[in-house]
């Protein structure tokens, strides 16, 4: 009986990779940069902006030449704005919220060394809901700060995929 195990896993594996397969399902491709971009310059206008930060290691992950603050000739992906918000998403029988929404918004555009736009200027909304109960607001605070930190993952990944996209689809830069 020991014996027919490999076998059935193997046949399994061999199954749940055909099925994968005929889904549609396919890994994504890494961030493909033309490479007469040249330099790219992250700016914020928070000096301290952890997202800048966080966009230029993706983008340097992504192969990007990631320049200074004095270099010359480069792109620019410019983060215009970002914007954090906690709204209240349930009450209780006091009126005290109990369950908050946490967005994250961010402004960005693009532009190639001779300041023309590359992408857009254009917004990214994301949102999580998180429980903060009245008696535990210690607990509250770090997993707000756990979700900022997850948004903020999400929100770098999302502005790479949008430049991402431009440069796969150059028929969309072509219409601008």
């Amino acid at each position: 009986m020991s014996l027919f195990r490999p076998i059935r896993l193997a046949a399994a594996a061999l199954a749940l990779s055909v099925l994968v397969s005929a889904c549609g399902f396919h890994l994504r491709n890494a961030l493909t940069l033309p490479p007469d971009l040249g330099p790219v310059d992250v700016v914020s206008g928070d000096p301290y902006s952890r997202l800048a930060r966080s966009v230029e290691r993706a983008l340097a992950a992504a192969g990007a030449d990631v320049a200074g603050e004095d270099a010359v000739d480069t792109a620019v992906l410019d983060i215009q704005s970002e914007r954090w918000a906690a709204l209240p998403a349930s009450l209780d029988a006091q009126g005290r919220a109990q369950e908050y929404t946490l967005r994250y918004a961010v402004v960005f555009s693009m532009r190639d060394a001779d300041g023309r736009d590359i992408v857009p200027q254009q917004a990214i909304e994301l949102a999580r809901d998180y429980l903060a109960l009245p008696a535990d607001s210690i607990g509250a605070d770090s997993e707000r700060e756990l979700l900022s930190r997850e948004l903020e993952r999400e929100m770098t990944a999302s502005i790479i995929r949008r430049i991402d996209a431009v440069f796969r689809n150059p028929q969309e830069r072509s219409r601008e």
